[in-house]
């Protein structure tokens, strides 16, 4: 599809990477961009239209579906990280991040896929993660909800195909924002992952792997858990040390 004309809807579009998202729709030519957050009195981009969005509340993404039928793209943005392990981690706090990041998106695919269909089929951007593929300590309940993630992308890829929904899963490694503020990593700039999450979308691309560490570590995929652990304790540590 393109993006000129397109008219967008983007979550957590206040900060960081859904921000990032609005400007480049708006700047490659979006014809509308709903620019969503939980308090969207912090949304302060000009020439987007603002709405109330959480995620995890079924209520208000109904809502939010019904403000916006003329939607053509969906960009699912919105997440957390709450740094929960899964044995001795806060069990509430799992839930907390599924909801979110995993079950807050099918909710938003489930709510606007009609609009979707109604306006030519359109596509979905699922941003998620190099994290949908490895684990770590501190991180065990965000790698859970991105792999739960990944699979949900990939099965409502298939249910969508019929009505032509494009449905493109984004993953990176670490991105200049708030939440990845304590590594002091080289990451990708919020707007090159929008661009590169756009240029997918333009070439019709099932998957975008935005950088060379989400290419990296995809890539280890066939070795065993083992072989793989073992490559990803080495590539942190090199990633640390740089």
């Amino acid at each position: 599809m393109d993006i000129n004309n397109s008219v967008a809807l983007v979550t957590g579009a206040n900060r960081g990477l859904g921000r990032a998202f609005a400007q480049r729709l708006l700047e490659r030519g979006a014809r509308k961009v709903y620019a969503t957050a939980r308090r969207p009195e912090t949304v302060d981009l000009p020439g987007v239209e603002v709405l109330p969005l959480d995620i995890a509340d079924p209520a208000s993404v109904r809502a939010a579906a019904e403000a916006a039928p003329d939607v053509s793209l969906l960009i699912n943005n919105a997440g957390i990280s709450t740094g929960t392990d899964l044995v001795t981690g806060s069990l509430d706090a799992v839930r907390h991040e599924l909801e979110t990041n995993m079950f807050g998106h099918l909710g938003m695919v489930r709510e606007f896929a009609p609009a979707l269909a109604r306006n030519g089929g359109g596509a979905i951007v699922n941003v998620l993660s190099a994290m949908s593929w490895f684990g770590g300590k501190g991180a065990n309940a965000y790698h859970l909800t991105k792999a739960a993630a990944w699979a949900m992308t990939n099965g409502v890829r298939l249910e969508l195909a019929e009505q032509g929904t494009l449905v493109t899963a984004v993953h990176l490694g670490l991105a200049d924002t708030d939440m990845a503020a304590g590594w002091p990593v080289d990451k990708i700039a919020p707007s090159d992952l929008a661009d590169a999450a756009l240029d997918g979308v333009e070439a019709g691309s099932a998957e975008v792997l935005a950088d060379q560490w989400s290419r990296d570590v995809k890539s280890r995929l066939p070795l065993t858990p083992e072989e793989f652990n073992a490559a990803m304790d080495r590539a942190l540590a090199a990633l640390m040390t740089a």
